[in-house]
C-alpha cells in the first residue's frame, strides 16, 4: 500500500465533500429563507454521515450552524 497516495486521495475526497456540502447547505438555507421556512436567525442542527461500505465504516459528526 502506498500511504502517501492514500493520504492524497483521502484529502481530495474530503475536500470535494466539504466544498460540495457547503454549496448544498448554502443553497438550501437561502431557499428556505426566501420561501419563509426560515427567518435567518435560527441555529440549525447538523448531522453528517460518512460511509465506506467496503470497510464497514460509518462515522457521524454532529454540530450546529448559527445563522445569526
Amino acid at each position: 500500500m502506498n500511504e502517501e497516495l492514500m493520504n492524497m486521495e483521502m484529502r481530495k475526497v474530503l475536500k470535494k465533500f466539504g466544498v460540495t456540502s457547503q454549496q448544498q447547505i448554502e443553497h438550501a438555507i437561502f431557499k428556505a429563507v426566501e420561501e419563509g421556512r426560515l427567518k435567518g436567525s435560527e441555529t440549525l442542527a447538523v448531522k453528517m454521515t460518512l460511509e465506506i461500505p467496503a470497510l464497514n465504516l460509518t462515522h457521524e459528526v454532529e454540530g450546529e450552524i448559527k445563522l445569526e
